[in-house]
């Protein structure tokens, strides 16, 4: 006799509007729901403004790991000053582990690739991977690799951009494999062991392939926004969190196309982002040495100075 299984039962429905998850903010409204996270539009009553408000999702309240995980993402954005780099205001440890960040103008760097009709100028692009390199020179300065840049990671707002998420950083060293986001893992993120800070240089680099042609370099099936739900390639891990996903990684099977075979670009352009995707780790640019090269790109009014 067959025995029928019941689904799981959904999980719990978001906040509704007018609750309040700690004292002085109020939920304006849902903005989305990862694999574990629950992310609010929020007022702040002591800043007297909108901020963005971090909540494990309700299934996954009971989950030590994820509960720790929130709380050490919220302690380092307090603790961390850079223009670059989005700022939280807040954490709280009860009634429930949550975060409170800043709200950031602008969109994410995914929505803008959906959204525009020409690809980014070279110079757009360039000033993008200066950002980018300004941001992760202060994380490696401050012990962290960030490990899950991205453009859903990246906002930008009239040519400035802020990195989002550190959920996945760690200090440089040894780690599981998988460790990111599936079709953006350098190949040794992908394989585990001694990750570098050569892991958020092929970070940089995958993001800027995919700024310029529209696609990321490997063909990784549906990437899902980190913002969506379900267990599809873009879906974020701690490499001690399996997914169900099978050990197969085309970025251990085969190099990176140039990027000039999908979009003609300035030759120090298209360099730079080549570099940043050799297999090995070793002959990949140094953020610094990335940074400057990028720099040199732009025209002299839009030059920054190069991280020391």
């Amino acid at each position: 006799m067959s025995r029928t299984i019941a689904p799981p039962a959904p999980p719990a429905a978001p906040l509704a509007p007018g609750t309040r998850p700690v004292p002085g903010y109020e939920v304006l409204v849902h903005l989305a729901r990862t694999g574990w996270l629950d992310l609010y539009d929020a007022w702040s009553e002591e800043r007297d403004c909108r901020c963005v408000v971090k909540v494990l999702r309700p299934d996954r309240r009971h989950e030590e790991r994820l509960r720790a995980q929130l709380l050490r993402e919220g302690r380092w954005l307090r603790a961390f000053t850079h223009p670059h780099l989005v700022r939280a205001y807040e954490t709280f440890e009860s009634p429930e582990p949550l975060v409170v960040l800043e709200t950031l103008t602008g969109e994410t760097v995914s929505h803008l690739i959906d959204r525009l009709r020409r690809r980014p100028s070279a110079e757009d692009i360039a000033l993008l991977g200066v950002h980018l390199c300004s941001a992760i020179h202060y994380l490696h300065g401050q012990g962290l690799l960030h490990l899950d840049l991205k453009p859903s990671n990246v906002v930008v707002d009239c040519g400035h951009a802020k990195v989002l998420d550190l959920s996945v950083a760690r200090p440089p060293g040894i780690a599981p494999a998988g460790v990111g986001t599936f079709c953006y893992l350098a190949p040794e993120q992908a394989r585990g062991g001694m990750l570098t800070a050569a892991a958020d240089v092929w970070g940089i680099g995958v993001t800027l392939y995919e700024v310029a042609t529209g696609d990321p370099p490997f063909d990784c099936g549906e990437v899902v926004d980190e913002t969506g739900e379900g267990t599809g390639s873009g879906d974020v891990t701690t490499g001690d969190d399996p997914t169900g996903r099978d050990d197969w990684y085309p970025q251990l099977e085969e190099s990176a196309p140039p990027v000039g075979s999908r979009r003609r670009l300035p030759r120090d352009l298209a360099a730079a982002i080549d570099g940043c995707l050799r297999p090995d780790p070793a002959a990949r640019p140094t953020v610094r040495e990335l940074a400057a090269a990028l720099d040199a790109i732009l025209p002299w009014q839009r030059r920054h100075v190069a991280p020391a």
